[in-house]
């Protein structure tokens, strides 16, 4: 069996290697020469997976380490016989605890305060479920919008989006790129949005329109981006005017990378029957980086954001990424990964 795997995903070189050969690739070098007899892929979102690089190879197995799936050719993969695997929630803390770090760290710069603040939540998937829950723990008036699961659920838990654009102090968006999502923060969006509120994206760059969202900042409040269209090409001039721009790290802690990798791997073992990697799951490194829980209780705003600041320096990601946003691909497969917090 022949494994091509993306060099980027972490704790993977040696796992599979006492039962395939496996090549390891920057995930956006991947061509379709490489894969030609190619058994399987492990990749994450920046290797494009159509028809232009699958079509006459053997791969009838693809497993990506993340969350989204917007770079797999789902029709294409059906029609061809490829089974696709994600890693659905693996990081769905570590975008919480940026959610929440960038929150309160620009809160406090800006001297807002979020005593008795509405926090609106536009998809509740894996990772609205976790900001969903700590903005309930932290005191928030939570709505939420997410028109699949109101339609699955029935409508009592949820609002409509121009509800809560009208009625939401922030607005934070998790949902995934598809063709109803691709656009939705556009200039009808930023019409309705609440003068002042906060914005923010860590879900993924194509369902912001930049210009809507460069013409609707004097009317907004901090404006945190961590996705972008483009990728790695952004926009410099939308840099230059959020509070904070981070190179697509939200989801990077080492816990992330742990349950990414796992999934992936479990879901090829289980492809192809290697019954001693069923069950695989990376080893921490360090007792450091397991994860920790705080607690907030009875704690001043103030105190909250030093004490999210303290775990999650988040303005040290926006610096060091300003000072050379070209290096956007290199920051993302050298980070740091941090560890993850719960309250």
């Amino acid at each position: 069996m022949k494994i091509v795997a993306d060099t980027n995903i972490p704790f993977l070189k040696g796992v599979f290697e006492p039962w395939a050969e496996v090549v390891y690739k920057d995930g956006r070098a991947i061509r379709r020469e490489d894969v030609l007899d190619a058994d399987a892929l492990i990749i994450r979102t920046r290797t494009r997976c159509n028809a232009a690089l699958l079509d006459g190879t053997r791969v009838r197995m693809i497993s990506t380490a993340t969350i989204g799936t917007d770079h797999v050719d789902f029709d294409y993969c059906q029609s061809h016989g490829i089974e696709v695997h994600n890693a659905e929630g693996c990081n769905a803390w570590g975008v919480a605890d940026y959610v929440f770090s960038a929150l309160y760290g620009t809160a406090a710069r800006r001297a807002i305060s979020l005593q008795g603040e509405t926090f609106g939540i536009v998809g509740v998937g894996h990772v609205g479920r976790k900001v969903e829950s700590m903005a309930r723990k932290l005191g928030f008036k939570v709505l939420l919008c997410d028109p699949p699961r109101a339609v699955s659920e029935g409508p009592g838990n949820f609002c409509t989006l121009d509800y809560l654009l009208e009625y939401s102090g922030i607005v934070s968006l998790h949902v995934p790129l598809d063709e109803t999502t691709r656009g939705l923060a556009g200039e009808e969006f930023f019409s309705k949005i609440r003068t002042g509120a906060f914005f923010i994206n860590a879900s993924r760059g194509e369902v912001v329109d930049e210009i809507a969202l460069l013409h609707a900042i004097p009317k907004l409040g901090p404006v945190i981006i961590d996705t972008w269209c483009n990728e790695p090409d952004i926009n410099p001039n939308l840099i230059a005017q959020v509070d904070i721009a981070t190179p697509h790290i939200a989801g990077y802690t080492y816990q992330g990378k742990q349950n990414g990798t796992a999934a992936a791997v479990r879901a090829v073992a289980a492809h192809f029957g290697i019954t001693e990697l069923l069950d695989f799951y990376p080893d921490a490194e360090h007792e450091s980086l397991k994860p920790i829980v705080l607690d907030v209780e009875g704690r001043t705003q103030g105190e909250v954001a030093s004490l999210f600041q303290y775990n999650y320096p988040i303005f040290t990601d926006d610096f060091l990424f300003r000072m050379d946003p070209s290096n956007f691909e290199k920051m993302r497969s050298e980070y740091n990964y941090r560890r993850e917090f719960y309250i």
